[in-house]
């Protein structure tokens, strides 16, 4: 998929060493969204707004907020995190995403 008459923010966000990066861009309609990718390892993230994840590619295992268990979510897929919320994510090897903030 391609995004077309975006506004790329240059600079990266670059968060647990390093293991974890993503760039910003903006929509025509002013929709915020990031691209990224997160290397093996545990992370934990929290939100202020409401997001939207789609895996790209690689895997991720996702525990999200009132869940007890981990579910997997791999290339084609995609998961919702409610705002003012955290969610945990693992990863074996990789993870490629979008972000679209609410």
């Amino acid at each position: 998929m391609e995004f077309e008459n975006v506004k790329l923010v240059k600079a990266a966000n670059v968060y647990f060493d390093g293991k974890v990066t993503s760039r910003t861009f903006y929509m025509p309609d002013g929709e915020r969204k990031t691209l990224g990718f997160m290397l093996a390892g545990d992370y934990e993230f929290s939100t202020a707004g409401e997001e939207l994840m789609e895996v790209l590619g690689g895997t991720m295992e996702v525990k999200l907020p009132g869940s007890d268990a981990f579910v997997s979510y791999s290339e084609g897929s995609a998961f919702s995190v409610p705002a003012q919320s955290s969610f945990q994510v693992k990863v074996e090897g990789y993870a490629d995403y979008c972000c679209s903030y609410k």
